[in-house]
C-alpha cells in the first residue's frame, strides 16, 4: 500500500505532488528546493547556500518517513548551472560521508522559482 508523507518541517508542495511516498519499504522523495518551510520564501543567493537548505528540507522529509541520509539509495541533483557543481557537491558530500548513494547530476535550463539547485532521492526504511 502506498503511504503519503507530509511534514511541516519541509516546504509544502507547490504543485500536485506529495513531499514523498512510501511503497514496499522504499521512500520516494520529490525534489526539494531552497524554500523556507515556514515562509515558503527562497533562502540563499548562491548554489551552495541553497543546497544547504535543500539538504535540510530533504532530511526533514526522510525523517518524517522513518528514514534518513544513511538509508538513501540514490539522489538526483538538478543544477541551473553546471559551474556550481563543485560548491553543491561540497554541501551534498557533507551529508553522505560514508557509503554515499548512487547519483546523477544534470544541468537544466531552469528550475521552479528560478532556484539554482533541486535534489530528489530514493531511500529505504
Amino acid at each position: 500500500m502506498k503511504k503519503i508523507i507530509a511534514t511541516s518541517k519541509a516546504p509544502s508542495a507547490i504543485g500536485p505532488y506529495s513531499q514523498a511516498t512510501v511503497y514496499n519499504e522504499i521512500v520516494y522523495c520529490s525534489g526539494q528546493i531552497s524554500l523556507n518551510p515556514e515562509t515558503m520564501e527562497i533562502v540563499g543567493n548562491t548554489a551552495a547556500e541553497q543546497a544547504k537548505v535543500v539538504m535540510d528540507n530533504l532530511e526533514a522529509v526522510l525523517l518524517e518517513a522513518g528514514s534518513g541520509f544513511p538509508k538513501v539509495l540514490k539522489c538526483t541533483i538538478f543544477l541551473a548551472n553546471m559551474g556550481d557543481f563543485a560548491s553543491v557537491n561540497e554541501v551534498y558530500g557533507a551529508c553522505f560521508k560514508n557509503e554515499p548513494p548512487a547519483r546523477e547530476t544534470v544541468a537544466v535550463k531552469t528550475l521552479p522559482k528560478e532556484v539554482l539547485v533541486e535534489i530528489s532521492c530514493i531511500a529505504h526504511l
